[in-house]
């Protein structure tokens, strides 16, 4: 269930940029988290990252993913469009699940981790079933670990929900700002 950690993103580590390069209280606040992800995942605590495109929101929550895999949880990375995708093929004839094994294992996983929330298509579809999963999630008390490009609080309350946005805020805490300039554009030859 979801792609496990992007070839990628195997090497990322605070020692090699583009984590090296950002905000050290960032940095600190994500290693702390690291390490006492144990107690983190225990409690359902996650982290929410946010911020313009290219900055380093996807390699740090891998670095948290990773850790959590080293430290023997199950963990579920999706593109948030590819999960919306996942979800939709459970509804056709022959499908290997059914949406009730799917939407099972997203509850059950000890971190979920959505990536690129905000990218999908604004739907009364998307908002209820990405409110079903953190919903239930937060009712579990499960933890989940986002990045967004929408920086702006009302933009992903109308994108996602009110409900949902809440539930996020619960239990990720406060969303952390990763600004800056591409990192992607800039490494281009």
């Amino acid at each position: 269930m979801g792609t496990g950690i992007p070839r990628r993103f195997r090497g990322v580590s605070f020692d090699r940029k583009p984590i090296c390069d950002l905000d050290p209280p960032v940095l600190r606040d994500v290693r702390a988290f690291i390490r006492d992800i144990d107690d983190n995942l225990a409690e359902g605590r996650g982290r929410w990252f946010f911020g313009d495109v290219g900055t380093g929101k996807t390699s740090l929550a891998m670095l948290i993913s990773m850790a959590a895999e080293k430290a023997g949880s199950s963990v579920a990375i999706y593109s948030v469009p590819r999960l919306l995708a996942e979800i939709k093929e459970t509804y056709e004839d022959g499908s290997g699940r059914s949406y009730q094994q799917l939407f099972r294992a997203l509850c059950e996983v000890e971190l979920l981790h959505l990536d690129d929330l905000g990218a999908e298509k604004r739907t009364d579809w998307v908002i209820e079933q990405l409110y079903a999963i953190v919903n239930e999630r937060w009712q579990d008390e499960r933890s989940i670990l986002v990045t967004t490009n929408l920086l702006d609080l009302d933009e992903l309350r109308a994108q996602l929900g009110p409900r949902t946005v809440s539930r996020l805020a619960e239990m990720c805490g406060t969303p952390i700002p990763i600004m800056g300039a591409d990192l992607r554009m800039a490494h281009r030859g």
